[in-house]
């Protein structure tokens, strides 16, 4: 039999973006690392009072990784913007004293531009966090950061979210007047290191390429996470696969776990781990299949998992990590299942939302 050719083969572009990460925090980390402490300084300068944090999809998530740093590291009191209650509704709510920072890959979104352009007019600080210097959504903010994660031609956005989180990491370290890099700078030999565990994740997808449906669970730093593996599993395997924070999944979703659909739960070391306890405890209570991604005595304890580095790295950061094998995982599945998951059907790379 022939072997099919490296450039025809399914998922090839998506595993290469994936392989990736471990540069694209480098290089943030190095040329970037100075362009967002300027960003920074320029919009602690101006003392916001409130936070609005804007986004669709992949930058949705990365967005409430925003919200959980500045709420917890800065005490700023923040929001995720409802976009329709200024692009169809017309609302012009007062915004001065107020940073808006607008999370997307490519900044061509029309509702993202129009709110963002909105915001600045009544009044708002205006930030936007994008893979695209040159894009609409630049030219209408106030700033702009570059996350540098270069093309990314995959469907399912891997290296970007990556990169999305770590330089809004660096930004909110800057506001508060710190630097953030020594924090981080573990982050990119780590990620090369979990990469190399493919077969790893292999083997759990083989667990799970059947499953008819997914629950993913975490609490803290790792909600993002969990929300992230969501939707990295629906858009590429097309399992349904449903996110919840712990504490919501025990106020009703938990009657629907079972011994047959997995739960992955993401459990992050620190204070986000020790809130999740009692969750776990229930789910092993009904005899879940959970699958732990997190530090090795939590894997000890669940049906299968995945061991992630946690010494020495800040619980803040750790969410760069736990997406890794998360996204190896939605691709190990997908192409268990013969589908493409360069290609999801009925998806298209800018998403123009209005």
């Amino acid at each position: 039999m022939t072997a099919t050719p490296e450039h025809e083969r399914p998922g090839r572009i998506m595993a290469r973006e994936i392989r990736e990460q471990p540069e694209v925090l480098r290089r943030l980390l190095g040329t970037g690392a100075a362009r967002i402490q300027d960003v920074a300084r320029q919009v602690a300068a101006r003392a916001p009072r409130f936070v609005l944090l804007t986004a669709r999809g992949t930058s949705d998530n990365a967005a409430l990784y925003a919200k959980y740093l500045l709420e917890i590291r800065l005490g700023l009191p923040c929001g995720l913007a409802s976009m329709s209650t200024t692009t169809a509704y017309g609302a012009r709510p007062d915004l001065r004293d107020v940073l808006v920072i607008t999370v997307s890959q490519s900044g061509g979104s029309p509702d993202l531009v129009a709110s963002t352009k909105a915001a600045r007019e009544a009044g708002a600080i205006t930030l936007a966090v994008t893979n695209n210097p040159d894009s609409p959504l630049a030219a209408v903010s106030e700033h702009h950061i570059d996350i540098m994660a270069g093309p990314e031609k995959a469907l399912p956005a891997t290296k970007t979210y990556t990169a999305s989180l770590l330089a809004l990491y660096l930004f909110v370290e800057g506001l508060r007047g710190a630097d953030g890099s020594a924090e981080a700078a573990v982050l990119p030999d780590l990620a090369a290191e979990l990469l190399t565990r493919q077969d790893e994740v292999r083997t759990l997808a083989a667990r799970y390429r059947f499953a008819g449906r997914m629950v993913i669970t975490s609490r803290g730093y790792g909600y993002p996470t969990a929300k992230e593996a969501a939707l990295k599993m629906m858009e590429t395997s097309y399992i349904p696969a449903l996110s919840y924070s712990g504490a919501d999944l025990l106020h009703g979703p938990l009657a629907m776990v079972d011994n047959i659909s997995p739960v992955i739960a993401v459990v992050t070391d620190g204070q986000g781990g020790i809130a999740l306890q009692p969750v776990l405890d229930r789910l092993r209570g009904r005899g879940a299949d959970l699958m732990v991604v997190g530090p090795e005595a939590q894997v000890a304890r669940a049906s299968a998992g995945f061991v992630l580095p946690t010494t020495g790295v800040a619980e803040e950061v750790q969410p760069v990590l736990e997406i890794l094998p998360l996204q190896l995982l939605a691709y190990e599945v997908t192409i268990a299942r013969g589908q493409d998951p360069d290609a999801p059907r009925a998806l298209a790379k800018v998403t123009e939302t209005r």
